[in-house]
């Protein structure tokens, strides 16, 4: 006794594939600007620090088909805010600020 239904079998058919809204890369980006310019402005250097992970989160979820424009000017820009603060002042990242926790 077979106990398959023959009438219930659909063949598959696949659906169009519509890209996803991700925005991710973009905050990211905007999120490394702005610290870039926080670190720059207030001289900080853990902005810094925080602008080049935002450049490179924003650049591994970047979507092939995008302008590397934006991810190239926010790669130069926390770049550019790291040597800057460093040249100002040259001594090694403060960890005190960690031991609030």
């Amino acid at each position: 006794m077979d106990v398959r239904r023959p009438m219930r079998i659909h063949r598959f058919r696949p659906s169009l594939i519509t890209p996803t809204d991700d925005s991710l890369p973009d905050y990211m980006n905007l999120l490394g600007m702005v610290f870039s310019m926080c670190s720059l402005m207030l001289k900080i250097k853990w902005c810094a620090w925080i602008a080049i992970f935002c450049a490179f989160v924003g650049f591994a979820n970047q979507r092939a088909t995008d302008d590397a424009k934006q991810v190239l000017s926010s790669f130069m820009l926390s770049i550019s805010a790291v040597v800057v603060t460093y040249m100002q002042n040259p001594q090694p990242l403060n960890t005190n600020f960690l031991n609030i926790f």
